[in-house]
C-alpha cells in the first residue's frame, strides 16, 4: 500500500476538513492538499522525467510545502530524502551525492546555496524553490494517478545525525511507514479528526513522521509561522488549537517549561507532548508534569525503527501510587506492540530482566538497511535483528531502562559506570540545569569520569564540593566524577543531541595542550 494512500482517502471522503494552518489560521483543506500533492507528483515526474524510486531531496524549513512535497514523492511513488535544514552546506552536499537526489526541493532561503552545490553532483539535475511560481504552477497540474507500490518500496530514506562520523541512509519502505503510523494509535496516543499535530520541531524528523497519523485521523497539520521553535510562538499556537499535540526532543521541553512565558500560559488545549531523541531526566520530567499537567508520552525509537520501538503512556506518566514509579519514569516504557525487543550478550542471546546487554529489535518497521551500504547493513542487521547500540535491561514487569549507548559506556578500573545514572544525581542539585557526562582516557584507571555542568539562569554555579556530596549520598565512590567542568551551554546538534564526541574532543585538546 502507498503510504499516500491515507492522503488520497481524505481528500475524497472529508475534503473540506482543515488540513494544514500556519500559527492560528487554517490556509488549506484535505481536498485542496490531495489535489495539490497528485498535481506535484505529475509535475515533478514530467518536468525532471523521474521515474518511481527516483529519490527527491527536501531541503527546507518548516512551511505548508513541507507537508505537500513529501506525499507529492509518495505519490508519484518517489522517495523522499528529508534533510536537516541547519546542516552545513558541504553536510546537504554529502547526503544529495549519497542519495543520488535527482531533483531538490527547496524553501527560498536555502534554494540559492543548494543550486550552488549543483556542480560537484552531478545526478542533481535541478534545485526547485518551493516558495516561488513554478512550485505553485506544478501544484496545478493535471493530478497523478496514485503510483502503484510494492509494500517494500523505498518511501523515506532517512540519514542519521553522523554525530560519530558520515551519516547512513536508512531505508525506510511504505510497509515501515505504515507500521509506524499504525503503532501510534496503538502505543502512544489516540488521535480524533479535531485535533491537531503543531510542528515546533524539525519536519525532517520526527515531527514529519508523525504527519502520518495525523493525516490518517484527518487531524490538523500546524506550522509555526517562524518554522521553528519559539517558546511562545509555540504556547500562543497551544492556546489557538484545541487537541493539541506536538513532537519534542527532551531539550525543547525543558526550554519550553522554564521559559518567562509558561508560567502564566493558558495551555488547557495542549493534549499530549511526545518527546524521544534523547534521555528525558526524571526530574525534568517531574518539573514538565507539575507545570503542563499529565500530558506527557516518551517514544524511543531510532531513524532505523523510526519511532518504533517502546512507549511509556501517559498512564504510566501519571501512575504515581505505583511501587516502583521513579523507576518507570526513569525507562522508556514497553515495547511497541508492531516489535519484538530482547536484551542480547556479545553472541546476540538473549538475557533475562535485570542484565544489561544490547536493545535489539525487529519488526514491521525495522528498515530495509543502509543505502549503498552492505556491509552496515549486514553488521546491523545481522541474524534478522537490528542491533542499536543502546545498552538497557529489562525489569521483571517488561519496562525497558536504557542505560547508555555502548560507545558512552565508561570503564574505569574495570567497573561499568552508566553515564546517565551519574547525570540523574547531578541534576537533582537545584542550581543544575544541564549536565553531561563522558569518560575521559587515564593511565592509572582506564578512564575516569567527567562531568560537564551547565548552571541554572540566575543562580549561583554549583560547588563541585557539594556537587561530590550530592553523588556520594547516592552513588557508589568509583561512580563519582572526579572532574567538573562548568559551561555556559552544552554542545548540540539540530535535533537537541548532546554531542559527547565534541566534549571528547573538547578533554582531548586540552591534554594536547599540557
Amino acid at each position: 500500500m502507498n503510504i499516500a494512500s491515507l492522503l488520497a482517502r481524505a481528500g475524497r471522503s472529508d475534503a473540506e476538513r482543515p488540513a494544514i494552518a500556519v500559527g492560528a489560521t487554517t490556509i488549506t483543506t484535505y481536498g485542496m492538499l490531495a489535489r495539490r500533492a497528485a498535481g506535484v507528483a505529475a509535475g515533478l515526474g514530467h518536468a525532471f522525467a523521474l521515474s518511481p524510486g527516483d529519490r527527491v531531496a527536501l531541503v527546507m524549513r518548516n512551511c505548508p510545502a513541507y507537508i505537500e512535497a513529501l506525499f507529492a514523492c509518495w505519490w508519484g511513488g518517489f522517495a523522499a530524502v528529508p534533510v536537516n535544514a541547519k546542516l552545513h552546506p558541504q553536510e546537504i552536499a554529502y547526503i544529495l551525492g549519497h542519495a543520488g537526489a535527482k531533483v531538490c526541493l527547496a524553501t527560498d532561503d536555502l534554494a540559492q546555496p543548494v543550486a550552488a552545490l549543483q556542480g560537484s553532483l552531478p545526478d542533481l539535475a535541478a534545485v526547485l524553490c518551493t516558495d516561488g511560481a513554478d512550485w505553485q504552477q506544478m501544484a496545478l497540474s493535471d493530478p497523478a494517478t496514485l503510483a502503484a507500490v510494492a509494500p517494500d518500496d523505498l518511501a523515506w530514506l532517512f540519514y542519521t545525525s553522523g554525530t560519530t562520523g558520515r551519516p547512513k541512509g536508512a531505508m525506510l519502505s511504505h510497509r515501515n511507514l505504515l507500521a509506524m503510523t499504525t503503532s501510534y494509535f496503538i502505543d502512544v496516543d489516540a488521535i480524533a479528526a479535531n485535533d491537531c499535530l503543531l510542528h515546533p520541531a524539525p519536519l525532517s524528523h520526527g515531527s514529519g513522521m508523525y504527519v502520518l497519523p495525523h493525516v490518517a485521523a484527518m487531524a490538523r497539520q500546524v506550522v509555526p509561522e517562524s518554522g521553528g521553535f519559539d517558546p511562545a510562538e509555540l504556547l500562543a499556537m497551544i492556546e489557538a488549537h484545541p487537541g493539541a499535540a506536538f513532537f519534542a526532543a527532551p531539550t525543547i521541553v525543558h526550554r519550553l517549561v522554564t521559559s518567562p512565558a509558561a508560567a502564566s500560559a493558558d495551555t488547557r488545549n495542549l493534549k499530549t507532548i511526545v518527546y524521544g531523541g534523547g534521555p528525558m531526566y526524571v526530574e525534568d520530567c517531574k518539573r514538565a508534569m507539575a507545570l503542563l499537567g499529565n500530558k506527557l508520552v516518551q517514544i524511543y525509537g531510532q531513524g532505523e525503527s523510526p519511532m518504533t520501538i517502546t512507549a511509556l503512556s501517559r498512564a504510566r506518566h501519571a501512575d504515581r501510587g505505583h511501587p516502583r514509579y521513579e523507576a518507570r519514569l526513569a525507562s522508556v516504557g514497553l515495547p511497541h506492540s508492531v516489535v519484538e525487543v530482547i536484551i542480547a550478550d556479545a553472541d546476540d542471546r538473549p538475557l533475562p530482566p535485570g542484565e544489561i546487554g544490547e536493545v535489539l529489535v525487529r519488526g514491521d518497521p525495522v528498515m530495509r538497511g543502509y543505502w549503498r551500504d552492505a556491509a552496515a547493513t549486514a553488521a546491523t542487521l545481522r541474524g534478522g535483528w537490528l542491533h542499536t547500540g543502546d545498552l538497557g535491561a529489562f525489569d521483571g514487569d517488561g519496562f525497558l531502562t536504557l542505560k547508555d549507548r555502548s560507545k558512552d559506556l565508561i570503564i574505569s578500573g574495570g567497573a561499568n559506570i552508566y553515564p546517565r545514572e551519574v547525570e540523574e544525581v547531578l541534576l537533582r542539585h537545584p542550581d543544575v540545569a544541564e549536565v553531561s557526562v563522558i569518560g575521559e582516557p587515564d593511565r592509572e584507571w582506564g578512564e575516569i569520569v567527567v562531568a560537564f555542568v551547565v548552571g541554572r539562569p540566575g543562580s549561583a554555579p554549583a560547588g563541585d564540593e557539594a556537587l561530590d556530596a550530592l553523588c556520594l549520598a547516592h552513588l557508589a565512590r568509583f561512580k563519582r566524577p572526579k572532574r567538573y567542568v562548568h559551561l555556559e551551554a552544552l554542545p548540540k546538534n539540530n535535533y537537541g543531541k548532546v554531542l559527547k564526541t565534541a566534549l571528547r574532543q573538547r578533554l582531548a585538546a586540552k591534554q594536547e595542550e599540557h
